[in-house]
């Protein structure tokens, strides 16, 4: 049986945008949702994120590492926006410890996605956190949306298999 059309969908989306809104809770558990870009480790099957300890959003993943990611397709002229594709991905954050095989992983997949930002890697305030995929919530247009456990959503970040 071959993959579902969604999870294809799912891919596609994950594969084409580089930026998601990240809810994280602060100190007060008031949520706070920051712009971040992302990249896909298909081996691991997570996300990576690649943060300032100056980013609030740090701090709040260091204290509570649940946290919420939207991913959303670009809005197209003259096209209905209720029908955009999206998933809302559940997640644990872990921050890789430097120099460890994790976080030169993380680092390689990263930079794949986003050679330009080699310099900052260098950095010595910036970690690598890895999103541990808990489920999501997936709308691929008006009228398909489905919730997804975490299995799923994995095998959405590992490349297509013919």
């Amino acid at each position: 049986m071959g993959e579902h059309s969604l999870t294809t969908a799912l891919r596609a989306l994950l594969l084409s945008r580089r930026t998601a809104a990240l809810g994280s809770l602060d100190a007060s558990g008031s949520v706070f949702v920051s712009m971040v870009p992302f990249a896909i480790d298909p081996d691991a099957h997570e996300l990576i994120l690649h943060v300032s300890a100056l980013a609030a959003h740090t701090s709040h993943m260091q204290r509570t590492p649940r946290v919420s990611m939207l991913v959303c397709a670009p809005e197209t002229a003259d096209e209905p926006v209720h029908a955009l594709p999206r998933v809302t991905l559940d997640a644990l954050a872990r921050t890789a410890v430097p120099d460890t095989d994790e976080a030169l992983s993380a680092r390689r997949a990263y930079l794949q996605r986003f050679p330009e930002a080699e310099p900052m890697t260098a950095l010595g305030d910036f970690r690598f956190v890895r999103l541990q995929l808990l489920g999501a919530r997936q709308v691929a247009g008006f009228g398909a949306a489905r919730s997804l456990p975490a299995d799923e959503v994995r095998r959405a970040l590992a490349p297509a298999t013919p």
